[in-house]
């Protein structure tokens, strides 16, 4: 869960990035440059007050950062860099050749990286979501981390891939040694059930840019 000191932190931090202050990061997206002060992240009353995602939308933009980017830097104190990258490609991507091991662990050329902290699987990597088939879970644009060490069980978020090179992100509804069963994250979409000979891998999804 986010917490409200991190999300100030991850703004300091982008400042800092940026050789910036936070009210000149403020100034420079175009808001009041006390939009960031320490006195306006409390209420008079002692309430906590979060930032605006309309505010966050000018900074990032104002600054050239990505969202998965600005993630990174929640739990990361000024000065301090993120603790890895993690491997990305698109969702669609992930369904051809030579990008993943037997095992489901990410191989091969032609992947981006994102910064993220925290991360315990070496194998874990990030895909990006592309159309409208999952939502409302996630949406188009949407970064999902996916972890291939992370154990399963009922009702976790996964992407399976089958040995025909389909991909899909579902909620997992069980798993024996003769089937997998999917239910859909898009109630227009149906749910799928696979042999497990029909399985390349299956893993778990641990973390989305939501």
């Amino acid at each position: 869960m986010l917490k409200h000191g991190e999300i100030w932190a991850a703004i300091d931090r982008l400042a800092q990035e940026n050789g910036l202050t936070a009210s000149g990061l403020a100034r420079r997206a175009g808001l009041d440059p006390t939009t960031f002060n320490r006195s306006k992240r409390v209420t008079r009353e002692g309430k906590a007050r979060w930032p605006s995602t309309e505010s966050i939308a000018k900074i990032l933009d104002a600054t050239g950062t990505t969202f998965p980017v600005f993630v990174s830097f929640i739990g990361v104190e000024p000065g301090q860099r993120p603790h890895r990258t993690v491997p990305l490609i698109g969702l669609a991507q992930a369904g051809d050749r030579g990008f993943f091991d037997d095992a489901g662990y990410p191989v091969g050329q032609g992947w981006d990286e994102i910064p993220l902290p925290d991360v315990a699987d070496p194998h874990a990597y990030a895909l990006e979501i592309a159309g409208n088939s999952m939502e409302p879970v996630y949406r188009d644009g949407d970064i999902i981390i996916v972890s291939p060490a992370a154990s399963l069980r009922r009702g976790d978020r996964v992407v399976l891939r089958t040995r025909e090179g389909e991909v899909m992100a579902k909620q997992l509804l069980r798993r024996t040694a003769k089937r997998v069963e999917l239910q859909s994250l898009n109630s227009e979409h149906p749910d799928r059930s696979f042999a497990a000979e029909e399985v390349e891998w299956i893993a778990r999804i641990i973390w989305a840019s939501q």
